[in-house]
């Protein structure tokens, strides 16, 4: 999922609580009708690096359906930092999109309303069969045992980007592969006058990516194999005090970033003020701020020691976009066309080639344009050493408390306050006690 959102915890609640009487979409009658089958409604999610780049990269895209089918789309591109309230408003009232942009890691809490389509196999032989999309990125469409409450649209990983320059400049020969290497190279690159690694300090997303990272890299998970939270076990603390020793110990990471919630990391990469970032599939994103190719590296992200792969080599979380259907949308035969349309070979190698993420269609990503270097340590990256999120229902109200506990903490190195075990057990004690009952 794309990294400047925020949700917030009463709204899912509310959402979760209603869930026997959501009914979503664009009818307010409930269930799918053919009411109004020429148009569509669609919210996208803010994917490139502003509104009116989506609007651009979209708008040919969507007119190319309505050339073929007749249907209109009427489309908003709606930022991360309102999507999740946005969805979770329409589940509740019935008033929304007829099909929707959702992250990936949200997938099994949305599915816990009721309000979105499920992808049975009949369903998914309308859009060509299951098959089609590949393993990783199915894993990410709702709780284990249901029917998928989306369909993968981009899939993303995280990397390590390192610009050329400032390593040249600082005398290091390859990128780090491990965190002590990060730290090492960190005393160098600040000898030089820069900055080291970028991070969004203030982004609960952001914060929640790398912290559940950090704790697959030590061993440990945030829910029990039942579904419970388990945010304050010996492991879990250990791993959210790596990630914000990043800057409270370590120094690597700027106390300024504290501060950053929206790309200001990719800015200042993208600027050469800053010699790493960790970012999902950032190149067009970095290009469309003016940052040649040519000036940065990308690799995986570091691990404890040795290099990535399973278990606790884990180095990204499987991020990426879902599709999904209201349930009730006044076009339900047109929504699903869409989604088609918008999974379809050719569609995924235009609109992944324009945001730098990765296919989740098998065919597509055999694409030529998807084998360049930087692709290809994504693609290594989600094949080999990148785990699911817990496609569990609370998993929104977990990336709310937990990404916010986080956050704080990060407040707190940026303001020479010390970050203890006993202080980042504290923080995540208070995060768990928000979890919904069990």
């Amino acid at each position: 999922m794309r990294s400047i959102r925020a949700a917030a915890v009463g709204a899912v609640t509310l959402s979760l609580a209603l869930a026997a009487s959501a009914c979503g979409g664009g009818s307010p009658t409930g269930g799918g009708s053919g009411d109004s089958p020429k148009t569509l409604t669609y919210w996208a999610s803010n994917q490139g690096a502003g509104i009116e780049i989506d609007k651009k990269v979209l708008r040919p895209e969507l007119d190319k359906f309505e050339k073929r089918t007749g249907i209109k789309v009427k489309l908003e591109v709606v930022p991360w930092s309102d999507l999740l309230n946005r969805i979770l408003t329409a589940t509740t009232s019935g008033q929304g999109p007829d099909v929707l942009n959702i992250g990936n890691t949200w997938s099994a809490s949305l599915q816990s309303t009721g309000a979105l389509l499920p992808w049975d196999g009949k369903n998914f032989d309308r859009i060509g069969g299951k098959d089609r999309f590949v393993d990783s990125a199915l894993g990410s469409t709702g709780a284990q045992g249901k029917d998928p409450a989306a369909v993968p649209l981009y899939s993303m990983a995280y990397a390590l980007y390192y610009n050329k320059r400032i390593f040249a400049d600082a005398g290091i020969a390859k990128p780090p592969a491990t965190w002590d290497e990060l730290v090492a190279d960190g005393r160098k690159i600040r000898a030089k006058g820069k900055q080291v690694l970028g991070a969004e300090g203030s982004n609960v997303s952001e914060n929640i990516h790398h912290v559940f990272v950090f704790a697959k890299q030590h061993g440990a998970d945030f829910f029990t194999p039942d579904g419970r939270p388990d945010f304050t076990n010996p492991d879990a603390v250990a791993a959210v005090k790596s990630y914000v020793d990043l800057m409270a110990k370590d120094k690597v990471v700027p106390q300024g970033n504290a501060e950053y919630a929206q790309n200001q990391s990719v800015s200042d990469f993208a600027k050469g003020r800053t010699a790493m970032l960790l970012w999902q599939s950032a190149s067009a994103n970095l290009k469309s701020q003016g940052m040649s190719e040519d000036a940065y590296g990308i690799a995986p992200v570091p691990v404890r020691s040795g290099t990535p792969g399973t278990g606790t080599q884990v180095n990204s979380m499987v991020a990426g976009i879902n599709m999904a259907v209201f349930k009730n949308t006044h076009n339900l035969d047109g929504a699903t066309k869409f989604v088609k349309f918008m999974t379809s070979d050719a569609e995924q190698k235009i609109l992944n080639k324009a945001y730098s993420s990765i296919p989740p269609v098998r065919n597509a990503q055999s694409d030529p344009a998807f084998t360049t270097p930087a692709n290809a340590v994504l693609k290594n990256t989600l094949a080999t050493s990148a785990a699911a999120l817990p496609q569990v229902a609370d998993e929104s109200q977990f990336e709310t408390t937990v990404g916010t506990a986080v956050k704080e903490l990060f407040a707190d190195a940026a303001a020479g306050r010390a970050v203890t075990t006993e202080s980042v057990k504290a923080k995540l004690e208070k995060a768990q006690q928000q979890m919904p009952a069990q």
